[in-house]
Parts: C-alpha cells; sequence; structure tokens
C-alpha cells in the first residue's frame, strides 16, 4: 500500500510550502546515497523523500493529489462509480443487477475495471527518470575564458566537481548527466544544471566578443614611443606606441578577445591613458612651463569649448 506522501516528509496536510522544502531537504541530507555509500535502505528512503517531493513542490499537482484526482505516482486516479449512484434510475439500475439478483454488487466490474487500468498504467510507465537540478555559480572571467575546475557543494550535503569548458560565456548553462536527482523504479538520474554568472573583472570588459581596457602610459612613453608589454586575457603581449600618442588612443589587439561561439576569437581594444609620476617632479614641472611659454595649443577646441 503506497504511502501518503505527507507522512513521508514528516509533514501536516497543511504544511506551507516552505515548511514542505525544508523537511525534504532535512532528509536529503540525511539519506543522500552520497553519504550513505552501501546503505539500501538509506537510499531508499532518499528515493520516497524525492518522490514525494516532486509532486508536492508542484502546487498544482498537489492540489490534484490533495483532491484524489492523481496518486502517490502522479497518475490519473480513475473514477469509481457504485450502485448507489444510479439508484432510482431504471434505465441504469439493470446494469448492475445479474442472474443471482444481488444488484448491491453492481459497479464490481467499474471496480476491478479501475484497479487494473490503474495498474496498467503504472506498469505502462516503467521506470521514470530524476529531476533535474538547477545551480548557479560565480566564477571570474579568466576562469571563464582559459577553463578551470570548481567544486559545487550542494544544498543537501556532498559536492559536485565542474569542469569548466575554455571560452564559457556570462549565462551558459552547463549540464552534468546523472548528477541530478536520482531516478524511479530503476529509472536514470537526472541532471545538475548549472549557470554560469562571470563576475565583473577590475581591468577587462567583456564588449560582445571583444574586450576593452585602458592601458596606463608614462608621459616620456607617450611622447617618445616605446615598446610595452600589455596584458590581455590569455597572458602579455609587446605591442608598439607611435610618438605623440595621446591618451585615449586605441590600439587593437587582433584574436586577443573573446572565444566566439562560432570558432576564433574577437579582439581586444586597450586604450592608452598618459599617468603623470605619483610624486610632483620639479625639474618636469620647469620643464612644461618653459616648454609652454608663447605656445597657444588648445586641446577643448574640438569640443567647441574655446576662449
Amino acid at each position: 500500500m503506497s504511502r501518503n506522501l505527507y507522512d513521508v516528509l514528516g509533514v501536516k496536510r497543511d504544511a506551507s510550502q516552505k515548511e514542505i522544502q525544508s523537511a525534504y531537504r532535512k532528509l536529503a541530507k540525511k539519506y543522500h546515497p552520497d553519504l550513505n555509500p552501501g546503505d539500501k535502505a538509506a537510499e531508499e528512503k532518499f528515493k520516497a523523500a524525492s518522490s514525494a517531493y516532486a509532486l508536492l513542490e508542484d502546487e498544482e499537482k498537489r492540489g490534484r493529489y490533495d483532491r484524489g484526482e492523481i496518486d502517490e505516482s502522479g497518475a490519473e486516479t480513475a473514477p469509481r462509480h457504485f450502485y448507489r449512484d444510479y439508484a432510482g434510475n431504471s434505465d441504469t439500475a439493470g446494469r448492475y443487477e445479474n442472474a443471482g439478483g444481488f444488484a448491491d454488487f453492481g459497479g464490481a466490474e467499474d471496480i476491478f475495471s479501475s484497479f487494473f487500468s490503474q495498474r496498467g498504467r503504472s506498469q505502462s510507465q516503467g521506470p521514470m527518470r530524476g529531476r533535474d537540478l538547477h545551480f548557479s555559480m560565480e566564477v571570474d572571467l579568466l576562469d571563464a575564458v582559459n577553463g578551470a575546475k570548481r567544486q559545487i557543494t550542494l544544498p543537501e550535503g556532498g559536492s559536485l566537481d565542474l569542469n569548466i569548458p575554455a571560452g564559457t560565456r556570462d549565462g551558459q548553462t552547463l549540464r552534468l548527466r546523472g548528477k541530478g536527482s536520482p531516478g524511479y523504479g530503476n529509472g536514470p538520474a537526472g541532471d545538475a544544471l548549472i549557470e554560469i554568472r562571470i563576475r565583473p573583472h577590475p581591468l577587462f570588459k567583456p564588449d560582445g566578443d571583444d574586450v576593452r581596457y585602458e592601458v596606463p602610459i608614462s608621459l616620456s612613453e607617450a611622447v617618445l614611443g616605446a615598446k610595452i608589454r600589455v596584458p590581455t586575457l590569455y597572458g602579455a603581449v609587446n605591442v608598439t606606441i607611435g610618438p605623440n600618442s595621446s591618451s585615449g588612443k586605441t590600439l587593437r589587439l587582433k584574436g586577443k578577445g573573446l572565444h566566439k561561439r562560432g570558432g576564433g576569437h574577437g579582439d581586444a581594444y586597450a586604450t592608452l591613458k598618459i599617468v603623470l609620476p605619483a610624486e610632483p617632479d620639479p625639474k618636469l614641472a620647469a620643464f612644461i612651463e618653459e616648454w609652454a611659454k608663447g605656445r597657444n595649443d588648445d586641446p577643448r577646441k574640438s569640443m567647441g569649448a574655446g576662449q
């Protein structure tokens, strides 16, 4: 005989959805197969709790179960008609009388029909796949770009090892097959689905398939030009800055952007930013003062903010 699903979870019939969820998590943590290796009794209790929760967590299914429209497995229950439902109806009463005159046993055919049809549905349904489990995980941009291995701690205990492939994008869902809830009736386990969220990086700013960032340079490098090392998602590279390079000039580093879904890579755009020495330099100040005499350069002329 099937147990009442509320009894399986150890809650009252009027329990709230939150109480049902809490009860399931406690049982799952206690009886999870990973925490009870080789314990068949614990495994069966875990499966029973998972099966009960799978139905009761869905408010619509729970309501139908409470009204007797579906059974503990979620299968439809067939209506049962008895002779008393047709009492006084001369058109139908004859259907419930047999040669021996036992009219009160009318409806027995319907009862057995309901039983066997229900049994047939259960058998035809066969093994059932376990529920998928959904998680989310935050990862660093460089780990998503270059690939990494991480571990997820499950709410009910235990953990999952996750291999983050190189080129994983923000919002992408990774699937771990067979790492979800156990199946029913020797059915296969569900999958674990992990949605990846990429943390903002202090330097690199993704822009579609490209990435943008600022590269500080010194005043002498801007004026005279230089060869410098510039960071990228895949390691530092050498680039050449031309003489007389202003802040805001952007260098394009081809193929140093994000992995494209169709293959290949986007580009990296490094914007130069002139940075003066942290401490004031009297010699530099004197030189600039002498150099500026008699000059009337206006870097804001293009903005229409002239004198």
